[in-house]
């Protein structure tokens, strides 16, 4: 028996409890895993508040990241010892995730270990810094480079936001940070940003063309912030799209994409192919500065994550949460 936060559902009423659960019941898979660490992102909120119908198939374990060690594999590419990460999948979803102490999923979800990260830090960069990568890599894969101008983060004290200004500052971008939080401008500037934007400056009614201000943008917004981040792309500028924290619709129109050559690049981090995968964990273990990692997190113990879901939607919480489910495993 292990401890697990299990959601189920009855009559149409949810329920989220940290149980007990057995080996017997962990999904398919030909890889298990005992998990060292996991986070809370976003949808983990979303899923334990029933605030969103995230959750699949019931009953379910949340957490869609998990860092940890093989304990039994099936699968080629791995053994026992081997330490592994998992993010997305659908894992926490439709599949049991990483909010309890084992985990068995298919090894070909997984992916090693970097060399010059523990399992900690990979959960501190968790499913929001891969993403973060993702977004960069597009950026740049459609020609954006420093000397284009600034880029606008928006989210910018969240998960993917923080991680973001971090890997845009150290690669030599000027990063204007978008955020609801004018408290948070110091811990911004901390992580790099030249500049600091209110939110609100992206919330007002979108005109289909404004003024140019940005080459590039990173968003986890869409709706009218995405809406207006277009609208103020320089030309050929490209804004990556890897949220919906305002909303899913767009209220755009095509002028930004015909009349200024604008690209909105798409960025999926739960199917997104294994090579592209491995190959953003590798580039954020070389690149990312992981001494600013303890200004990006929070630790939360499993028995308060429950309590801790809430306060992530209502905006209470600064970058990233880790839960050290089993720390002494390194």
């Amino acid at each position: 028996m292990f401890d697990a936060i299990v959601i189920d559902k009855s009559d149409d009423k949810q329920t989220v409890s940290l149980t007990q659960a057995g080996a017997d019941q962990l999904p398919e898979g030909d890889v298990t895993v005992d998990v060292a660490w996991s986070t809370l992102n976003y949808k983990d909120a979303l899923a334990i508040t029933g605030s969103a119908p995230v959750v699949r198939k019931f009953p379910m374990v949340p957490g869609i990241d998990f860092a940890g060690i093989v304990t039994d594999s099936q699968h080629p590419d791995y053994t026992p010892g081997d330490k592994v990460i998992l993010n997305g999948w659908g894992v926490g979803e439709t599949h049991w995730g990483g909010l309890a102490k084992q985990a068995r999923v298919k090894g070909d979800w997984l992916v090693p270990l970097p060399d010059g990260i523990s399992m900690r830090q990979a959960m501190e960069i968790g499913t929001a810094g891969y993403t973060a990568m993702l977004c960069v890599q597009a950026l740049e894969a459609n020609g954006v480079t420093p000397d284009s101008g600034p880029i606008a983060v928006t989210g910018a004290a969240g998960g993917v936001g923080s991680v973001a200004t971090v890997l845009l500052a150290n690669r030599g971008y000027k990063v204007a940070a978008v955020t609801g939080r004018a408290s948070e401008a110091d811990y911004l500037k901390g992580l790099g940003a030249s500049e600091i934007i209110d939110r609100e400056e992206l919330s007002g009614k979108v005109r289909p063309l404004n003024k140019e201000r940005f080459a590039g943008g990173v968003d986890v917004a869409g709706s009218t912030v995405l809406a207006n981040l277009l609208s103020m792309m320089q030309y050929g500028g490209t804004v990556a799209a890897c949220g919906l924290a305002a909303g899913m619709d767009l209220p755009s129109s095509v002028a930004p994409f015909i009349l200024r050559g604008v690209t909105l690049a798409g960025v999926d981090s739960v199917m997104c192919p294994a090579k592209k995968r491995r190959a953003a964990w590798d580039a954020l273990a070389k690149e990312l500065d992981l001494s600013k990692l303890g200004g990006l997190a929070v630790e939360v113990p499993l028995s308060e994550v429950i309590a801790t879901a809430p306060k992530f939607l209502d905006g209470q919480i600064r970058g990233r949460v880790v839960v050290p489910v089993a720390p002494e495993l390194g």
